[in-house]
């Protein structure tokens, strides 16, 4: 297995130097800068892969080895294969990748929002601090800071009385923020900010959209894209809802295996895999993750490794530390290695280190929410020193 880290190009705060320092030799990497729905040209891929495998004297090399990701824009959600424009312009992203010889692309299809918290410094029990997601917080932003016309219905009396306890002790400072994390879009999301009307007017158009309609979507994309993937060898891979389940009302498809296995059955093609994300699948419950790995292990070509601590009902859940949680990532990453050892070399699970605590030093910095380098480090050793247990050295 091949390690990976995500690097947010020459401006985030983690910088090449500091990923190799990681002890990580492949990159997942995305031209964030480009306007979501605009084809990529061959040039700004090869700008950004040169500067990342331009190896300094006396510097370990890095390669960029996935792609994290080429954004659907929305039109395709909404309209499936009749977004012909839309498709076009990511087919011409998805060549542009090729022809620099990057083999994975990285992909979601999740409506509206992307990944989502409600906040970004929960504060643990070491000092340290964690992504989270409150329900019931985020159900006092649907219901009475969004206030969406249809949220009442979508709540039981309890969680409406819950929330609006904790929407009247909110301050203003507070709704701003949960207000900013739900609507600006976190780092590596691959949807627009919004204002509040504009999020409004996002969700009418998704009105009559459905999970049958949205898969169907999701299939016609697929149908029109996967030829000039395989074409090209790339695999794309469709990473998890995060959290897995319906947001504001709106569809999600791929929270389950069942909704994996209904996509795999409806384009076989094996240049259509999985981003095998423990943290997003984690979240629920009623997902094995073993399992899930062990069934769906030849579509598996990238893998995020975090895990996460449900909390309560199990709606309510936090980052937790990699070998903490609800995720066993022992048993998850014996099923990984055992699909890896079947593969060439060339062909070799990528896996990095999702998320990570804010801690030490980095308490004390301006950081990528979700993504500083001292947590990420640490969850990348403790994977590594999984692995070496297992006989399966990373490379």
């Amino acid at each position: 297995m091949r390690q990976g880290w995500r690097w947010f190009g020459p401006e985030a705060p983690v910088t090449l130097d500091d990923v190799r320092q990681t002890g990580a030799t492949n990159i997942v990497s995305s031209l964030h800068q480009v306007p979501i729905g605009r084809a990529w040209t061959e040039r700004e891929v090869r700008e950004r892969q040169s500067l990342i495998e331009t190896t300094p004297a006396d510097r370990s090399p890095l390669v960029w080895s996935v792609v994290e990701s080429i954004p659907i824009p929305d039109a395709v959600k909404r309209r499936g294969g009749e977004a012909k424009a839309e498709i076009e312009a990511w087919i011409a992203s998805l060549e542009a990748v090729a022809a620099c010889g990057i083999p994975i692309v990285c992909y979601n299809f999740m409506p509206v929002v992307d990944w989502t918290r409600t906040e970004l410094d929960f504060v643990t029990p070491t000092g340290a601090t964690a992504m989270r997601f409150d329900h019931e917080r985020f159900a006092a932003f649907d219901l009475f800071i969004l206030e969406r016309p249809d949220a009442a219905q979508q709540y039981s009396e309890e969680d409406r009385q819950r929330a609006r306890v904790v929407f009247e002790t909110m301050s203003e400072e507070e709704i701003a923020e949960i207000t900013r994390i739900i609507t600006s879009a976190l780092p590596g999301s691959t949807t627009e900010p919004l204002t509040i009307p504009a999020f409004r007017e996002k969700l009418v158009a998704y009105s009559g959209i459905d999970a049958a309609r949205l898969r169907r979507h999701l299939v016609e994309f697929l149908e029109a894209v996967t030829p000039a993937a395989e074409a090209r060898g790339v695999k794309l891979t469709l990473h998890p809802d995060d959290p897995p389940r319906s947001l504001f009302g709106l569809p999600r498809i791929a929270s389950t295996a069942d909704d994996y296995a209904a996509l795999f059955d409806a384009v076989p093609s094996q240049a259509s895999g999985m981003c095998y994300c423990t943290g997003s699948l984690g979240v629920r419950a009623d997902n094995d993750l073993p399992a899930i790995a062990r069934r769906f292990a030849p579509r598996i070509h990238f893998a995020h490794l975090r895990a996460t601590t449900r909390e309560g009902d199990g709606r309510t859940f936090h980052e937790s530390a990699h070998l903490d949680g609800d995720v066993d990532m022992v048993a998850v990453l014996r099923e990984l290695v055992a699909e890896d050892r079947r593969r060439g070399s060339e062909e070799s699970i990528v896996f990095r280190s999702d998320h990570g605590h804010r801690m030490l030093d980095d308490l004390n910095k301006v950081v990528t929410p979700g993504y500083p380098a001292i947590g990420r480090m640490r969850g990348l050793a403790e994977l590594r020193g999984i692995l070496h247990a297992l006989d399966a050295p990373p490379t």
